[in-house]
């Protein structure tokens, strides 16, 4: 069946480049990971102390939490290909 994917994705706010990002990941995650992953969303705004704890220095930014290792990713997520690539989902 494959691995199940834990993916965080750290937006700031409803921005665009954050709306765009959500959207991203979610048509990602259905095409290419349908029922095998977790997708949590965290708004910066709403969750400062994140930000300082993990020295986040740019959103939206993506998180592969698992399967191992993990991978990070800045942006809004429109390279589909570099997502997939970051997500071990190419050859």
């Amino acid at each position: 069946m494959g691995d199940n994917y834990v993916l965080r994705l750290i937006v700031a706010g409803a921005s665009p480049n954050s709306t765009r990002a959500i959207a991203n990941i979610k048509e990602i995650c259905e095409a290419h990971l349908k029922d095998r992953y977790t997708l949590e969303i965290i708004d910066i705004y709403q969750q400062t102390a994140l930000a300082k704890e993990q020295a986040i220095v740019a959103l939206p930014l993506l998180v592969k939490r698992a399967p191992l290792p993990e991978r990070k990713l800045i942006g809004d997520l429109s390279q589909t290909a570099k997502v997939l690539k970051i997500l071990g989902l190419t050859g």
